[in-house]
């Protein structure tokens, strides 16, 4: 466990300042994590081989490293005490600890009189019987910074839980791949350049465009800061022109990995898939060199640790909820992989949607210290980027960033733009039939966006009564990946057919970023206007249909059709801008600052969150930091893979990732969710489930028979 500590930490010590602190931090603890498990009631346990350990074991290596009994400086042996300290328990809050008075900090209360009486007896125990005592190598401290950044301690937390969980997972025979395949960025960047190359001949201007975007990206020069921006429109090729700066900057600088952020979790296979298919080397596991990481799936249980993805492969694309959630938090088993993102490029797609915009003034903070401490570097992305960071409410000081794409590409891709969508207003609120019939009665084929996964489920199964489960399809995240994966491709397949006209796509805001569909026309449930310049990227894509219509419209509530309540201000607010004809990706940040100063949200350096990461009130920003509000389940939806499960077969995770979905906590006691049995963090679905509206079909049968019966 030790030598696996000390690798992960000497891996990323190069990409910071702060290298010292983290190789002394992270070897001292794991050398004396467990020095309390050799307390005789302890030992008695352990020897015996089962039952739950008497004396509390974290306090004994916490007390030893706090002690006089050591002499390098204090500050690295209390950084060691913190991360022994929080390696069950979670980082804790340090304000917290320090009320606890002189000698109790990180210690267990009613066990500071015990220990500190026995640890000498403690330390002569584990020199007489350890092979690694007195191992701790030296370091050059005094270049250090001295004080300790929250970043620095997740950091040497993860080092210390992966390589424990990583020894304990063994010990269960779950043996966890390492994740020993090089980025070999000049040799992908050449296979990318083979690839983008054969993707078609055909000369017409778009395509000309989509040349001229990717050799702009591939060339450009890094930014000096870290961190850039890039605005390009759809249809540009965005996915393979910011892979290729990336390539080109992980050369120079010789990063370690990249990491592709995405806002919504249906859209990562369609990223996997290009890049599998141009990345992968002759030979290569494609799974294990561009890895999916879909929705959180991290385990604290023992026996299902092995299921937690790692983000130990070379390229691995993930979800704006795990990697921003991952910076936030403080439970052991979601920091667990944060040490692989140092050292890293990463690329945030579809930015404008990647989180919430209360949550951006600490997200951003963080960009800029994984850029200017640990060695990261960032693009921010979208096809109506946001540029939030040059609003004094997200900023401190307000930033300017460079742009990744040369200026005459971006006029020629914005000039593309003009004339392809038409953004038109329905005036009153539609009722759930009225709602079907208008939508069937727009040029097909068609695309119809709701707020929420009820509702895109009623408006489907609605839809299928009047015209046939042939002229229907339904994307949203209550199908499992599974499943979402077969209707992209399935509706990919539909829109390819020029004769197959008169169907409609009824989904989620999961397909207004980044899925590369082209609609006739399409309508959108009010939400926000970034929301809505994104759908209209899903519509008349290539400038096809000459012009097209996205129409903006609201529901009116009951039946079945529920409301977004996070979306009521963004949505007045786009109406606002519809009147004043300011529906264009030029008034994208007009309307985001609309919308936090109508929340009345304060200055960046006043941001409640920011506050509790700077006081290093670790619960309260992994308790404030939530991209989704409220917690979920994950839930198995296979009959088949839960069997197995619970007869304790062999399980990938990538089988988990594709065939589980996540339910909010607070609706598992109404749609009967149930623990899976020797699998704590997992549950089952027990409701009806298929592959055209998923676990809503269950849903929404209980809803009927709800509203409908009586007894």
């Amino acid at each position: 466990m030790l030598r696996m500590a000390r690798d992960s930490a000497r891996k990323i010590a190069p990409y910071t300042k702060y290298a010292a602190a983290l190789l002394l931090s992270v070897e001292y603890a794991a050398e004396f994590h467990d020095l309390g498990k050799l307390d005789d009631k302890n030992q008695e346990v352990l020897r015996r081989g089962w039952g739950r350990l008497p004396i509390n074991h974290v306090d004994g290596g916490v007390a030893f490293l706090l002690s006089n009994l050591l002499s390098n400086p204090f500050v690295f042996r209390n950084l060691s005490a913190l991360i022994i300290y929080s390696h069950h328990l979670g980082l804790p809050s340090l304000p917290s600890e320090a009320a606890k008075g002189s000698g109790r900090v990180f210690r267990d209360e009613m066990l500071v009189d015990r220990t500190d009486a026995k640890l000498l007896e403690y330390f002569h125990r584990h020199e007489s019987s350890s092979i690694i005592s007195g191992s701790v190598a030296a370091a050059d401290y005094t270049a250090a910074n001295r004080v300790l950044p929250p970043m620095l301690m997740r950091m040497a937390l993860s080092c210390l839980v992966d390589a424990d969980h990583s020894d304990t997972a063994r010990n269960y025979k779950n043996i966890v791949p390492e994740g020993d395949i090089p980025l070999l960025p000049e040799e992908r960047l050449d296979l990318l350049d083979r690839y983008v190359e054969g993707l078609g001949t055909d000369d017409d201007a778009r395509a000309e465009l989509r040349k001229q975007a990717y050799h702009s990206c591939r060339n450009a020069p890094a930014a000096g800061e870290g961190i850039i921006a890039c605005d390009s429109p759809v249809g540009t090729g965005k996915t393979t022109a910011v892979m290729a700066h990336l390539f080109n900057v992980a050369h120079k600088r010789k990063l370690r990995r990249i990491f592709v952020i995405m806002p919504f979790t249906n859209i990562i296979d369609q990223s996997v898939n290009v890049y599998r298919k141009a990345l992968v080397m002759k030979g290569e596991d494609a799974e294990r060199v561009v890895a999916a990481h879909h929705h959180r799936a991290e385990f604290e249980d023992l026996e299902t640790r092995a299921f937690s993805f790692l983000w130990n492969a070379p390229i691995t694309v993930t979800t704006a909820v795990q990697f921003f959630e991952t910076l936030a938090g403080n439970h052991p088993a979601a920091l667990r992989k944060l040490h692989q993102v140092a050292g890293s490029a990463i690329f945030i797609d579809e930015a404008h949607a990647a989180l919430p915009a209360h949550l951006w003034p600490q997200a951003w903070k963080w960009l800029q210290e994984l850029a200017r401490d640990w060695g990261c570097y960032i693009v921010m992305a979208s096809g109506s980027l946001t540029r939030f960071w040059e609003l004094e409410e997200f900023s401190s000081p307000k930033t300017r960033l460079p742009e990744l794409a040369a200026p005459s590409v971006r006029a020629s891709t914005m000039g593309a733009e003009l004339n392809r969508i038409a953004y038109k207003m329905k005036g009153e609120p539609l009722a759930l039939e009225e709602l079907c019939n208008w939508v069937a009665e727009l040029p097909g084929p068609r695309l119809v966006i709701l707020n929420t996964v009820q509702s895109a489920a009623t408006v489907a199964m609605e839809m299928v009564k009047g015209h046939g489960r042939g002229k229907i399809e339904h994307l949203s995240t209550s199908l499992a990946p599974v499943h979402r994966k077969a209707t992209l491709d399935r509706v990919k397949e539909r829109l390819k057919n020029q004769k197959d006209t008169d169907w409609t796509l009824v989904a989620t805001s999961c397909v207004e970023a980044g899925v590369d569909f082209s609609f006739r026309s399409g309508a959108r449930e009010l939400c926000s206007l970034v929301s809505s310049i994104q759908t209209g990227g899903r519509i008349n894509r290539a400038g096809e249909f000459g012009t097209s219509e996205l129409w903006l419209f609201r529901i009116e509530p009951g039946e079945l059709l529920k409301g977004h309540p996070a979306f009521k201000t963004s949505a007045r607010i786009l109406a606002d801008m519809y009147r004043e004809q300011k529906v264009s990706p030029d008034f994208c940040i007009e309307a985001m600052r609309r919308e936090i100063r109508d929340l009345n949200q304060c200055l960046c350096e006043n941001d409640p969150i920011v506050k509790a990461e700077n006081s290093k009130q670790f619960p309260e920003v992994d308790r404030l930091f939530k991209v989704i509000a409220s917690d979920t389940l994950t839930v198995v939806t296979d009959k088949d893979l839960r069997e197995r499960i619970e007869r304790h077969e062999k399980v990938e995770p990538s089988e988990i990732q594709q065939k589980t979905v996540a339910v909010y906590s607070c609706k598992a006691l109404q749609y009967g969710v149930m623990p899976l049995l020797g699998a704590g963090d997992l549950y089952a679905w027990m409701l009806e489930y298929d592959d055209f509206i998923g676990y809503m079909t269950g849903v929404l049968k209980l809803s009927n028979f709800v509203d409908n019966c009586c007894i």
